[in-house]
């Protein structure tokens, strides 16, 4: 009896490592998916979000930057991991099942991602001023569809 209870601690344990490493597979997929995933390229292959892409190639200095730097939040790695997933999936199911808005705004809790990150960027200069409000009341032209870029979807 005590033979077939070690045999089971031993399977079970096998399980729990292989159900581990096809998790973190699932997770991260193969190498670099998840950087090819972060990039600006990638974000802008949905043809609907060219315009997006197109106001912010062409416009000011943060084009040096990526879409998940502003987009996503990153005071917790998990919390980033998490909302990169539901926000792509979102997107996803979003653009193949046609029901694409005509205007893409981000949600209230992607506007609360996008001020964190400028503050995030910008302490030194934002340490003085209200970081409630949002940067783009003042900054227009942040906003994409305001960059001087025609949005068509």
């Amino acid at each position: 009896m005590r033979v077939i209870k070690k045999h089971r601690w031993k399977f079970l344990i096998g399980i729990v490592i292989v159900a581990a490493i096809i998790s973190i597979f699932l997770a991260f997929g193969p190498p670099k998916l998840m950087a090819r995933t972060e990039s600006p390229l990638f974000c802008s292959s949905c043809h609907v979000m060219q315009g997006q892409f197109e106001a912010w190639f062409n416009v000011g200095a943060h084009r040096s930057i990526r879409c998940v730097d502003c987009h996503l939040p990153h005071d917790n790695l998990a919390l980033y991991y998490l909302w990169k997933s539901i926000d792509g999936m979102k997107d996803v199911v979003v653009f193949h099942s046609g029901h694409t808005p005509e205007y893409i705004q981000v949600s209230e809790r992607g506007q609360r991602f996008v001020r964190d990150n400028c503050v995030r960027c910008h302490s030194e200069r934002v340490q003085m001023i209200d970081q409630e409000r949002n940067c783009w009341d003042c900054h227009r032209f942040l906003q994409h569809q305001l960059a001087g870029v025609r949005m068509v979807n």
